[in-house]
């Protein structure tokens, strides 16, 4: 069984440099997704800090995603780091096992939610 590797970027941007580290992400969106291996790739702000964006990539392989780090792409990314207002947090997690939404309802002994 492989195991799926998933990516979680937090970037704190510096006010003022919101709307340009917006305009990066969205740029990025639909071509990352389009990438051999790409299962997932998702980008958030926090409703209150509105200057943190999160990026939540999934990755079918490690190959995959080293793939993705080495692209000009991911480049441009690390690139932003003039509009944060500190360093990117960057994690990322090898997962072997995935559990839906039967897992809570098998524990709450309900039917569907």
């Amino acid at each position: 069984m492989t195991a799926m590797i998933i990516v979680r970027i937090i970037m704190n941007v510096l006010p003022e440099k919101h709307k340009e580290m917006m305009q990066t992400l969205l740029s990025m969106i639909e071509v990352v997704g389009k990438e051999k291996g790409c299962l997932s790739h998702e980008v958030s702000c926090d409703l209150e800090g509105n200057n943190v964006f999160t990026v939540i990539e999934e990755w079918e392989t490690r190959e995959d995603l080293d793939r993705h780090i080495r692209s000009e792409r991911f480049s441009a990314l690390l690139g932003t780091k003039s509009l944060l207002a500190k360093p990117s947090e960057i994690n990322i997690h090898t997962v072997s096992l995935s559990e839906g939404v039967e897992v809570v309802n098998a524990l709450r002994g309900k039917g569907n939610l």
